[in-house]
């Protein structure tokens, strides 16, 4: 992994958008069906909106339903770190890129084989780069 990217809370306000900010730093979510991506059909690479880590690709990408991209596994296995997050009266796993520790999204046990897992993830925490 290379070594992680520390920025202030005001270098990552000036170097992102609101939404961005709002979602990447701030542990934000965005509507269902708002978000960039939801629905991108296009093979590429989807990566952090915040430091441009490869997170996924659109190999693993599937139509979950809910509104929100849906993958069923990173790109590497060190790519995304898990976290317990406890807020809003729940316990879920948080998703964050293991480089600059930004939210991504939520992990859960209900996804496509062959992993069982469905990272939903914020569109507006990631960048997309066709192929």
């Amino acid at each position: 992994m290379k070594p992680k990217i520390i920025r202030t809370d005001a270098e990552w306000k000036a170097l992102l958008t609101p939404a961005q900010y709002s979602v990447a730093r701030h542990q934000g979510t965005e509507r269902a069906f708002t978000g960039p991506y939801w629905d991108e059909k296009r093979a590429g690479l989807y990566s952090c909106v915040c430091c441009g880590e490869p997170l996924f690709r659109s190999e693993t990408k599937f139509d979950s339903g809910t509104g929100w991209p849906s993958f069923n596994a990173p790109v590497a296995g060190d790519a995304v770190e898990e976290h317990v997050d406890r807020s809003h009266g729940m316990v879920r796993t948080e998703a964050i890129c293991a480089r600059c520790d930004a939210h991504l999204g939520h992990i859960f046990p209900d996804g496509p084989r062959p992993t069982g897992l469905r990272y939903c993830m914020n569109g507006t925490a990631l960048a997309f780069e066709p192929d």
